[in-house]
């Protein structure tokens, strides 16, 4: 991928993760294809679609108070680009369940997001 696609990228994805800190469920669904394949990094499994997607957030968020932050970014030999991200993780009492680093791995079409997985 040259430069300027991977600056795209990262900007796309940066400013999808602030999107998620906001908790703006329709910038993040608009930013994904109809048949998106999104893990369930909360309660296991892989969700389908962005009704699955949006769904899955409203009921995380009805429990968690995630905040995920890029720190690093590369574009792998496929294609696809990784993301390291920092979590920190709350309940609905402010207090930390978890704060940790994993990568997020996205694959990208026409500035859509296809896919995504969790790399630990």
């Amino acid at each position: 991928m040259d430069p300027p696609t991977r600056l795209t990228s990262q900007a796309l994805l940066t400013s999808l993760y602030a999107a998620f800190n906001r908790r703006d469920i329709p910038t993040l669904l608009a930013a994904m294809t109809p048949d998106v394949s999104w893990p369930n990094g909360w309660e296991g499994g892989v969700l389908c679609g962005r009704d699955q997607v949006s769904a899955y957030w409203r009921r995380q968020w009805e429990q968690l108070e995630p905040i995920v932050t890029p720190t690093a970014f590369r574009t792998e030999a496929d294609g696809r680009v990784a993301v390291t991200v920092h979590q920190v993780i709350y309940d609905k009492t402010g207090a930390k369940l978890a704060d940790h680093t994993v990568t997020h791995v996205y694959r990208l079409d026409d500035g859509l997001v296809t896919a995504m997985e969790i790399r630990e």
